[in-house]
């Protein structure tokens, strides 16, 4: 049996005039290449899971317009896709079945449209796919593979996750890999389609196997960059602690996501520091309290730290770590006024790296659905607008062209070059005047 494991990869913006101007946005451009660059870390674990008996390939397709054939000689193959490629991975799937492979989909898209996908597979893993797949490999080896496995009935524990692949990949094509910590966030917020909505919680990898994982990556890259793929790999500070201390031995250099709360605890961020972290990518979403009323659902989490975001960030960058700080336009509160804001904001803190996106609704997180229940969405199911950088929806205090023209030019300023440079001029100057008020 050969089974192929396919990952749709890239970010493609589907508003042309924005993506004319986003190749020279190096911020845009770097970000967008540092995405399709990163391996599917999700199929590289369902390989790791697989018979060693079996014969197994990962592939990826980065654009299936130019595609010569299918990708690899397979009897069945797993695709993976995220909502902005799903068109895309449907038609390389049912490329695939008219050729007589068994089609394998699973996902973030397929959990929220398990009966779309299923139009295009012969078998679709709905949630996450460690609890299923050992059942999905043995019926698929006995010939009784089922239409659906569901796994959101189970919660998949991490003190069994499995080592995945990483020696499957063609590692020089990488400029980082990743590894997963954990899974899931303690909040929830509206416009989240992370990992949260394959099952909800919030679960740690224990740090011995986190350690393992790195480890056979360093087998196979001596120096290598990693990101850790977790939606908020600080939620548990305490737990934080032990795993910096921990990768202090390995001499990485590593980047991650996680939330503002970071700033307030010294002996992490010393640890983090210690241990190799280059830059922490936070979702400030917006620099003022009132835009992120009601963004995060449990407790209203981000509306109430957003009057400590400049004092947050200065104590992280002042610890010698970069923050990415990432914004969200066209929040419901966010009028034409909120670019000058965010523009502002950036020039005063001095972040060193800033990632703007447009507030987007994916088909798993509440957003969509409530934008739905109230006619907002400009196409349903219009999936390859689900990049971050094209509206796929009616602002509530703008009109679509206001937010793309006040996105496009933000971005001229965010990204202009003198710009950046300044920034990054000010956070060392700043990083030698505190080495030298220490010594």
């Amino acid at each position: 049996m050969k089974l192929g494991f396919i990952a749709m990869s890239g970010v493609r913006c589907q508003n042309a005039e924005l993506l004319a101007i986003g190749l020279n946005l190096p911020g845009f451009v770097e970000r967008s290449k540092v995405i399709a660059s990163l391996p599917s870390l999700g199929l590289l674990t369902l390989a790791g899971m697989t018979p060693p008996d079996l014969d197994i390939s990962y592939v990826e397709v980065p654009d299936i317009k130019n595609l010569d054939g299918l990708p690899g000689d397979f009897d069945a193959v797993a695709i993976s896709s995220f909502s902005a490629q799903i068109r895309e991975a449907y038609q390389l799937a049912d490329r695939y079945r008219a050729a007589g492979v068994t089609v394998i989909m699973g996902g973030l898209h397929v959990t929220a449209r398990p009966d779309e996908a299923l139009q295009h597979a012969d078998c679709i893993v709905i949630g996450e796919g460690e609890p299923v797949w050992p059942t999905v490999v043995a019926d698929l080896l006995a010939n009784r593979l089922q239409p659906r496995y569901d796994a959101r009935p189970q919660r998949f524990d991490f003190a069994h996750s499995p080592m995945p692949r990483f020696d499957l990949l063609e590692i020089p094509r990488y400029n980082r890999l990743t590894v997963q910590t954990q899974r899931g966030c303690p909040y929830n917020c509206d416009f989240c389609g992370a990992s949260i909505r394959l099952a909800p919680g919030f679960r740690a990898k224990p740090v011995p196997r986190v350690i393992d994982e790195l480890l056979a990556i360093k087998d196979l890259w001596p120096h290598p960059f990693i990101e850790f793929a977790d939606d908020n790999t600080f939620a548990d500070r305490r737990r934080g602690r032990d795993l910096t201390r921990a990768l202090i031995p390995l001499g990485l250099r590593w980047f991650t996501e996680t939330d503002i709360s970071v700033a307030w605890d010294d002996e992490l961020l010393r640890l983090m520091k210690e241990s190799g972290c280059a830059q922490i990518l936070i979702g400030l979403e917006s620099p003022d309290a009132a835009s992120l009323n009601g963004v995060e659902h449990k407790a209203n989490w981000k509306s109430h730290q957003a009057n400590r975001y400049a004092e947050a960030i200065a104590r992280i960058q002042d610890a010698g770590i970069t923050v990415n700080g990432c914004f969200v336009l066209g929040l419901d509160h966010h009028d034409s006024s909120c670019f000058d804001r965010v523009f502002q904001f950036v020039r005063d803190t001095g972040l060193y790296e800033v990632q703007i996106t447009v507030m987007t609704a994916f088909p798993n997180a509440p957003l969509y659905d409530r934008l739905a229940a109230s006619n907002r969405l400009l196409s349903p199911e219009a999936w390859e607008t689900c990049t971050l950088f094209d509206v796929n929806y009616l602002p509530a205090n703008m009109s679509v062209a206001t937010l793309e023209n006040g996105f496009r030019d933000l971005g001229r300023q965010i990204y202009d070059s003198g710009f950046i440079e300044e920034r990054r001029r000010r956070f060392f100057q700043r990083q030698d005047t505190i080495r030298r008020g220490l010594s």
